[in-house]
């Protein structure tokens, strides 16, 4: 898997800016067993640079993109990270070895119980996982140093751009539902002005609101 993601981001790094993988981050994904994220029929085919669908209509993203969107987001061990998006949880799992604490919601109830459980046996005891809209944050947790959006929007949600931290770096998929969207980093700076630059195009599930409330 590792192998797979080096060369990816060798082809991508004209695009992405970044040519090859960070040591924290690929010590993160040594640390991480996939296999535990995906389901039982999945299994032997899990540590391929493949999408899996973990059902409900959601998916846990190709190892690739989720090492560019860790790597883009630049976490040091003091950061506290929100995610939204918790699918079954590997991406937390994989900002949980970086970060001092992440936060993730997950707008899936059912995904959102089996993702926080798992995360709890493996001994990832940083992360928090609720489940609500993550169009709206988490506020009382804010701000916060990284944020990680797994689901596609039109736009950056002005939530989510007040909870993030002056200096602090968002990664999200910005377009339509089953259109190409635009891998995106936001950035904003010590004053408070925010910019975004489009990195690589990407195809995300659409951001889904409301199913549950954020209470």
């Amino acid at each position: 898997m590792l192998r797979r993601i080096d060369e990816i981001f060798a082809e991508t790094a004209r695009q992405t800016g970044i040519a090859d993988l960070d040591g924290r981050v690929r010590s993160a994904f040594e640390s991480v067993p996939r296999h535990r994220f995906v389901s039982s029929a999945a299994q032997d085919f899990a540590y391929r640079d493949s999408a899996f669908s973990i059902g409900y209509g959601q998916t846990i993203s190709q190892p690739f993109i989720v090492a560019l969107m860790t790597q883009l987001a630049e976490i040091s061990d003091t950061a506290k990270v929100l995610e939204v998006g918790t699918g079954s949880g590997y991406q937390a799992a994989v900002l949980a070895e970086l970060a001092h604490q992440v936060y993730s919601i997950e707008v899936v109830a059912e995904l959102a119980s089996a993702a926080s459980a798992l995360l709890a046996e493996l001994g990832y005891d940083d992360v928090q996982v609720r489940c609500g809209d993550g169009f709206a944050g988490w506020a009382e947790h804010a701000p916060f140093d990284a944020i990680l959006v797994t689901a596609a929007t039109p736009r950056p949600p002005p939530p989510l751009v007040e909870q993030l931290a002056r200096g602090g770096r968002m990664v999200l998929p910005l377009g339509r539902p089953a259109e190409t969207q635009d891998l995106a980093l936001l950035t904003k700076d010590d004053d408070g002005e925010v910019s975004i630059r489009s990195i690589l195009p990407v195809v995300f599930v659409p951001m889904i609101r409301n199913r549950a409330s954020n209470g």
